[in-house]
């Protein structure tokens, strides 16, 4: 990574309306290749619904998201969905599975998608799975998983094609201590060791620890944490939360 590098996404102004209700208020967010970001927060304040933006499922209302350079609403259908299915990993709260796939045709669905043959994307995720523990569940359903099992999947999955950002809202909130610990290692090596950029929303004060930096979010609005330090362009990236 250079010395100073590029925002890999940005937020300006981020407004996120669901009629006329105003989730998100004028979000300023700047993420860095390699850099793990938390946003914290009640439940609430805004966080998932930012984050689904950010990750372009929604649109935003005002202002603009854009990945390396390009703003999302400069993009056709086509080419948004190749974005979120090909450079983007994603973690949602309910896992979002298909139930009638396996734990390793489901952790392998990236792949797939992108056009690998069966064998090659199921080798390629069965590492993946193992460093999660669910190694030896790979043929099992989600009727045969329990909650925190079904979460790994959906870890491993958002993981398993290495992607440019990966977003993740509560990822270790199902999971006791050992295998919350073993996710966030996964996320904190993706990030080191091959400049994944990953941005993480949660409630859990141990997981936001080990950010480089982190939001807090407060009735719409974001704010950076205090006494962190702004993203490596120096400039300001988050609005007063007053």
């Amino acid at each position: 990574m250079s010395s100073n590098p590029a925002p890999v996404l940005r937020a300006r102004g981020v407004d996120v309306r669901y009629g006329a209700q105003l989730a998100v208020q004028g979000a300023d967010l700047t993420l860095m290749p390699g850099e793990v970001v938390a946003v914290t927060g009640s439940s609430g304040s805004g966080k998932s619904s930012l984050l689904h933006c950010l990750a372009g499922v929604l649109a935003p209302a005002a202002g603009s998201v854009s990945f390396e350079g390009r703003e999302y609403g400069a993009l056709g259908d086509e080419e948004l969905s190749a974005l979120r299915r090909e450079r983007f990993g994603y973690v949602f709260q309910h896992g979002e599975l298909l139930p009638e796939l396996t734990v390793e045709e489901n952790a392998s669905l990236p792949l797939r998608l992108a056009g690998q043959r069966k064998g090659p994307a199921h080798r390629a995720a069965t590492p993946v799975l193992q460093r999660l523990g669910m190694g030896e569940l790979v043929g099992r359903r989600l009727s045969q998983l329990s909650g925190g099992q079904a979460q790994r999947v959906a870890v491993a999955r958002a993981l398993v094609h290495e992607p440019a950002v990966v977003f993740a809202d509560e990822p270790t909130g199902a999971l006791d201590s050992v295998n919350a610990a073993a996710v966030l290692d996964e996320f904190l090596t993706l990030a080191r060791d091959r400049g994944t950029a990953v941005l993480l929303v949660t409630h859990d004060e141990g997981v936001a620890s080990h950010a480089d930096r982190r939001y807090v979010m407060c009735d719409g609005r974001i704010s950076l944490g205090r006494g962190v330090p702004s993203p490596a362009t120096g400039e300001a990236t988050a609005r007063s939360a007053s």
